[in-house]
């Protein structure tokens, strides 16, 4: 009799097994749509600021920590099953192994390495990304139910003692971000609803413009419930918070039209929170600044829920 309990059903040879295993992982492998350029980056998108490829890095290394760990776990898994199953070895229970201390130390102390050398490259790159230096340009991104406004802090008008205070719908951003605006900036806005389209791609919803090779600073704040900024290839997001200010700078290095959007469910209509951002010569960004100027979109959206002084500036460093 067989071991199955039918004569008519053969246990399957454990080399035809492995090599459909193997052809499966091939042909998942092999079907995915990337090219062999996209596997050093695992497929992520390519970078286009030049903060962008220190997070690339970042995943890098971890994928590799991972995988090798996944090497070694796997390896002793089918080491097991191969050499101490019990059609080979005839023992219905093999010797077992109790209170080993050098084994008992072993995987306890690795995972603890493993995660602290994470938690440093993490601090380290983190603290980089998050360093701020003096911009060339500032801009407040709004995020509200359901799309995003656009405040391009900038003296368009080339007059530094215009506007002589800072305007009203500015005032929920804390002191420590207005003090470094450029002077005279009165800016121009420009305000998203779902319904937007990139004129030159199509792509849904509105179309916030950066120049290339200078730095940009990010202000975000949020009219109403908590969003998430998100620009694909900046390989980089982060949270749009009610009453908190988030802050980040980068500095694109690549001309371009590319993908953004809200990464945090923020109501029924999260999926429309779209945004496209393009990146042009600096000449063509002052260009789109006076553009805006010119339709009359003067000045700036509301940035943010209302604030008393104390709670606007409660926050004395950037997290």
């Amino acid at each position: 009799m067989s071991p199955y309990g039918s004569d008519r059903s053969p246990r399957r040879p454990m080399r035809r097994k492995l090599l459909q295993a193997l052809t499966a992982g091939l042909v998942l492998a092999t079907a995915t749509g990337c090219t062999y350029k996209d596997f050093p980056r695992l497929g992520m998108p390519t970078p286009v600021t030049e903060e962008a490829p220190i997070i690339l890095s970042l995943w890098q290394g971890s994928w590799a920590a991972a995988l090798a760990t996944g090497v070694l776990v796997w390896g002793l898994i089918l080491w097991s099953v191969f050499f101490h199953r019990r059609s080979r070895t005839k023992v219905e229970v093999p010797p077992q192994t109790r209170y080993n201390m050098p084994i008992e130390a072993l995987y306890t102390v690795v995972p603890l390495i493993i995660v602290s050398v994470l938690f440093y490259f993490t601090a380290r790159d983190e603290s980089k990304l998050l360093k701020l230096d003096k911009p060339q340009h500032t801009i407040n991104v709004v995020g509200y139910q359901w799309s995003w406004g656009f405040n391009y802090i900038e003296d368009v008008d080339g007059k530094a003692d215009t506007p002589g205070k800072l305007p009203k719908e500015l005032a929920s951003l804390p002191d420590k971000y207005t003090k470094d605006f450029p002077a005279g900036a009165e800016g121009v806005y420009a305000k998203g609803v779902p319904g937007d389209r990139n004129p030159q791609n199509g792509n849904p919803g509105p179309t916030l413009w950066l120049p290339k090779g200078e730095k940009v600073r990010f202000i975000l704040s949020s009219n109403d419930v908590i969003h998430s900024f998100w620009v694909v290839p900046f390989l980089f997001k982060q949270d749009v918070i009610p009453g908190h200010t988030n802050v980040f700078e980068v500095t694109p290095n690549q001309e371009g039209t590319f993908m953004g959007k809200c990464a945090e469910l923020c109501g029924v209509d999260h999926s429309r929170m779209l945004f496209n951002v393009k990146v042009v010569s600096p000449e063509r960004y002052q260009q789109h600044l006076k553009e805006l100027a010119e339709k009359g979109q003067t000045g700036f959206l509301p940035a943010g829920i209302k604030q008393t002084d104390p709670a606007r500036n409660a926050e004395t460093n950037q997290l």
